[in-house]
Protein backbone atom coordinates (compact mmCIF):
# COMPACT_ATOMS: atom_id res chain seq x y z
CA UNK A 1 0.00 0.00 0.00
CA UNK A 2 1.55 3.68 -0.97
CA UNK A 3 1.36 6.78 0.99
CA UNK A 4 -1.44 8.09 -1.65
CA UNK A 5 -3.63 4.28 -1.12
CA UNK A 6 -3.41 4.76 2.70
CA UNK A 7 -4.87 8.37 2.36
CA UNK A 8 -7.78 7.33 -0.25
CA UNK A 9 -8.27 4.74 2.91
CA UNK A 10 -8.50 7.02 5.81
CA UNK A 11 -10.81 9.69 3.73
CA UNK A 12 -12.83 7.00 3.22
CA UNK A 13 -13.27 5.32 6.44
CA UNK A 14 -13.23 8.61 8.45
CA UNK A 15 -15.12 10.44 6.06
CA UNK A 16 -12.77 13.59 5.46
CA UNK A 17 -11.88 14.89 2.24
CA UNK A 18 -8.26 13.83 0.93
CA UNK A 19 -6.50 16.51 1.84
CA UNK A 20 -7.69 16.26 5.82
CA UNK A 21 -6.68 12.57 5.41
CA UNK A 22 -3.50 13.75 4.10
CA UNK A 23 -2.98 15.95 7.16
CA UNK A 24 -3.57 13.97 9.74
CA UNK A 25 -1.29 10.96 8.32
CA UNK A 26 1.60 13.84 7.61
CA UNK A 27 0.77 15.14 11.80
CA UNK A 28 1.25 11.33 12.52
CA UNK A 29 3.84 10.65 10.27
CA UNK A 30 5.98 13.37 11.96
CA UNK A 31 4.94 13.36 15.53
CA UNK A 32 6.39 9.34 15.38
CA UNK A 33 9.27 10.76 13.77
CA UNK A 34 10.22 13.22 16.57
CA UNK A 35 9.91 11.17 18.82
CA UNK A 36 12.51 8.07 17.30
CA UNK A 37 14.47 11.73 16.44
CA UNK A 38 14.65 12.45 20.30
CA UNK A 39 15.08 8.98 21.43
CA UNK A 40 12.00 8.19 22.51
CA UNK A 41 9.85 4.88 22.02
CA UNK A 42 6.87 5.21 20.39
CA UNK A 43 4.08 2.35 21.18
CA UNK A 44 0.84 2.24 19.71
CA UNK A 45 -0.84 -0.81 21.64
CA UNK A 46 -2.52 -3.71 19.85
CA UNK A 47 -0.33 -3.09 16.62
CA UNK A 48 3.40 -2.73 17.74
CA UNK A 49 6.19 -0.18 19.13
CA UNK A 50 8.16 2.01 16.82
CA UNK A 51 11.89 1.72 19.45
CA UNK A 52 14.90 3.89 18.25
CA UNK A 53 18.30 2.23 17.85
CA UNK A 54 21.69 3.72 17.97
CA UNK A 55 24.82 1.99 16.02
CA UNK A 56 28.14 3.27 17.37
CA UNK A 57 30.82 3.73 14.55
CA UNK A 58 33.17 0.89 13.51
CA UNK A 59 34.69 -1.22 10.95
CA UNK A 60 32.70 -2.38 8.17
CA UNK A 61 34.03 -4.71 5.71
CA UNK A 62 33.01 -4.12 1.72
CA UNK A 63 32.03 -7.65 0.63
CA UNK A 64 32.71 -6.77 -3.06
CA UNK A 65 36.30 -6.18 -2.61
CA UNK A 66 37.04 -7.54 1.14
CA UNK A 67 38.39 -4.13 2.04
CA UNK A 68 37.99 -2.73 5.68
CA UNK A 69 36.33 0.54 5.62
CA UNK A 70 34.75 3.00 8.70
CA UNK A 71 31.27 3.18 9.00
CA UNK A 72 29.73 6.36 10.47
CA UNK A 73 27.76 6.13 13.77
CA UNK A 74 23.86 6.23 12.77
CA UNK A 75 20.42 5.75 14.02
CA UNK A 76 17.46 3.58 12.84
CA UNK A 77 14.72 2.54 14.05
CA UNK A 78 13.10 -1.06 14.86
CA UNK A 79 9.58 -1.93 14.76
CA UNK A 80 8.14 -5.05 17.39
CA UNK A 81 4.89 -6.40 16.31
CA UNK A 82 2.23 -5.90 19.14
CA UNK A 83 -0.13 -9.24 20.00
CA UNK A 84 -3.27 -7.38 18.04
CA UNK A 85 -1.22 -7.32 14.65
CA UNK A 86 -0.10 -10.80 15.62
CA UNK A 87 -3.04 -12.34 15.89
CA UNK A 88 -5.14 -10.31 12.75
CA UNK A 89 -2.07 -12.08 10.56
CA UNK A 90 -2.26 -15.22 11.33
Amino acid sequence: MTKAELISVISERADLNKAQAKLALEVILDSVTGSLKDGVEVRLVGFGSFIPVSRPAGMARNPRTGMSVKRAASKSARFRMGEGLKKALN
